[in-house]
């Protein structure tokens, strides 16, 4: 938990009492980050909102990005339908496993770089555009001064002095995530003592997404959704990573805090669920006392439990 999420849009509305002010030096950085190489990872619903406020330097660069994955896409595209269209043609004349599985092949290639570039070229924004997955960027709320800003982070975090291959476990074929974009509750004396009691965030979400085995074995993607309808404030622990090496830009990065499964939750396959806070203890977790996390326990036994509606997702 959550392999991923949906972003609540409307920070500035959720989120008035705290009257958060959008960082956009730091949009901006990300914007230019790796001459744009993080379009792919962004939500479209960011991009679309967020871009047009920034520098135009970044909005250039970023629309350079968008233009040099639409000519990869084109491209791409062309090959696939090529492929498609010789191996119909040689079923036509004789059938043969290798040319089946090549149809069915280029067929999903072609469905896939054909919805790429649909939505790439799509003006009008849905709820899917906001969904983003771990190692993606999202928009967090965290303490800055005397108030609070909302900053982008990728989500998983890196700790601090660790090289950037920490991000993964295995090699080869079993290379997987290491999974430090959740952070469980029982851990984070220890392995997020850093992090844990002071750099506290909060993301707003109103849907999260699970990987869970059904009974026939097979992997099925649940969409939970609180019944009530009201976004999750969800607790998060950042940090700001620095490459030892000094060869890669400086990172925000985040986790979101894991607690046991709510029941409907565990009853539907997953063993985790995020700490969705109540509105009143918001504050008290951006301003942690790291001498006291005996009151971050409390927030947490405080948590909200909506029950989570859910559903198999495309």
């Amino acid at each position: 938990m959550c392999y991923s999420a949906q972003i609540e849009a409307d920070y500035k509305k959720l989120l008035l009492h705290l009257g958060p002010v959008m960082s956009l030096s730091e949009f901006a950085a990300l914007w230019l980050r790796n001459n744009g190489g993080e379009r792919r990872k962004i939500p479209k619903a960011l991009l679309e909102t967020i871009g047009p406020l920034l520098p135009q330097e970044a909005q250039s660069v970023m629309a350079a990005a968008r233009a040099s994955d639409e000519k990869d896409w084109q491209e791409d595209l062309f090959v696939q339908a090529r492929r498609l269209a010789d191996n119909k043609r040689k079923l036509e004349t004789k059938f043969t496993k290798t040319a089946e599985k090549e149809v069915g092949i280029a067929t999903r290639k072609v469905d896939q770089y054909k919805g790429w570039l649909q939505d790439l070229q799509r003006q009008q924004l849905e709820d899917r555009d906001w969904r983003f997955f771990p190692q993606w960027w999202v928009p967090v709320v965290v303490r800055e001064g005397n108030g609070y800003a909302v900053k982008p982070m990728r989500y998983q975090l890196r700790k601090p002095g660790l090289p950037a291959s920490s991000d993964w476990v295995g090699s080869g074929a079993t290379r997987r995530l290491s999974g430090t974009y959740n952070a469980r509750r029982d851990n984070l004396e220890r392995y997020w003592k850093n992090q844990f009691g002071h750099t506290h965030g909060l993301m707003v979400v109103s849907s999260f997404y699970e990987n869970v085995d059904g009974e026939d074995g097979k992997s099925r993607r649940i969409k939970f959704t609180p019944r009530t309808g009201e976004p999750m404030l969800v607790a998060c622990l950042w940090a700001n990573w620095q490459d030892p090496a000094g060869e890669e830009p400086d990172m925000l990065c985040f986790a979101a805090v894991t607690d046991e499964p709510e029941p409907e939750v565990a009853a539907a396959g997953h063993d985790r669920t995020i700490i969705n806070l109540r509105p009143e203890n918001v504050e008290r977790w951006l301003n942690p006392d790291p001498a006291n996390l005996g009151e971050l326990y409390e927030i947490f036994d405080d948590k909200r439990h909506p029950y989570y509606e859910h559903r198999a997702a495309a």
